[in-house]
């Protein structure tokens, strides 16, 4: 005899004594006639014991099925209140969802509308993880990841947001001071700041609709692994940088920063959500999903309104 007992052929023997027939228990377990005899075949076997006594016209139980009918019923409602009560709470939104996302773009935007989604639905929390470099989903455990990249082909379950743009821009100031470029070639006069969560960060390359692709090689007084560090010293004056919409979108609209180069484009990656591979998402995660798609779809940080 294995050592897991047959939890399977036990409910179905519990559900052929209740109905009196192995057809109309099939047709309740919406299985086949042939499933429920051998599921009752096979614990008669395991046992050494017939269960029923059969005729042509009607079955009834023996001696051994009597006796083993009582918890044969207890597998078969507990696994039905199981399964029903485990169904209801999924239904309800309810639980923890880790959630990851880029610590600039977390803190700017994402923060900000967590209260309202934690208010409308009070019994799930968030584990927050802010990080520029690119978790594994699967790995550590995260339910959703925010991304911003031009995502290669994956495993992942992937819904893109919006476009994201990324703008070459400087103080007034420092234009007046050392001149606005109007080419990429033009930037290796120019005190570049650079971004280090990429490959090559001094490597800027940049497409235009008539002349093409250009790359120049840049250099500056300053590297950072977070573009939200840069805004303080680009309001000064001390250099240009490529910066995302979403970082410098205030100081653009403000005028304490400026535009450049503006018909030269870097490469532009978008926001997505992403989820891990071949998993129903739990009411938990659905909501939080449908929640950050409908606030951060419209791009709120957009200059061009």
């Amino acid at each position: 005899m294995s050592k897991l007992p047959d939890f399977e052929a036990w409910a179905i023997f519990a559900k052929v004594a209740e109905t009196g027939s192995f057809a109309r228990a099939a047709e309740d377990l919406e299985l086949s006639k042939a499933t429920v005899s051998k599921a009752v075949s096979r614990l008669e076997a395991r046992l050494g014991s017939s269960l029923f006594h059969r005729t042509s016209r009607r079955i009834s139980l023996t001696e051994s099925g009597r006796t083993a009918l009582e918890r044969a019923n207890r597998i078969l409602s507990e696994g039905e209140a199981v399964e029903a009560e485990t169904a209801a709470q999924s239904a309800i939104p309810r639980g923890q969802v880790r959630l990851a996302a880029p610590t600039s773009f977390g803190l700017l935007h994402l923060a900000p509308i967590l209260p309202d989604f934690l208010a409308r639905y009070p019994e799930v929390s968030i584990d927050l993880n802010l990080a520029d470099h690119k978790v594994d989903l699967v790995a550590e455990g995260f339910d959703l990841a925010i991304r911003i990249a031009r995502l290669q082909d994956s495993s992942l379950l992937a819904r893109k947001l919006c476009d994201m743009k990324i703008m070459l821009v400087g103080a007034p100031g420092y234009f007046e001071a050392f001149g606005r470029p109007t080419h990429p070639r033009d930037l290796m006069e120019h005190r570049c700041f650079t971004y280090t969560n990429i490959e090559s960060p001094e490597i800027w390359r940049f497409s235009h609709p008539v002349e093409g692709e250009q790359t120049v090689n840049v250099s500056g007084p300053m590297r950072v692994n977070s573009s939200e560090s840069l805004s303080a010293s680009l309001r000064a004056g001390l250099g240009v940088a490529l910066q995302p919409e979403f970082i410098c979108w205030e100081d653009l609209r403000s005028g304490a920063l400026e535009a450049v180069m503006c018909e030269w484009s870097p490469p532009l990656p978008a926001l997505h959500l992403v989820s891990p591979p071949g998993r129903l998402r739990p009411a938990r995660v659905k909501v939080l999903f449908d929640f950050l798609a409908e606030r951060l779809a419209a791009a709120p940080w957009t200059t061009d309104a």
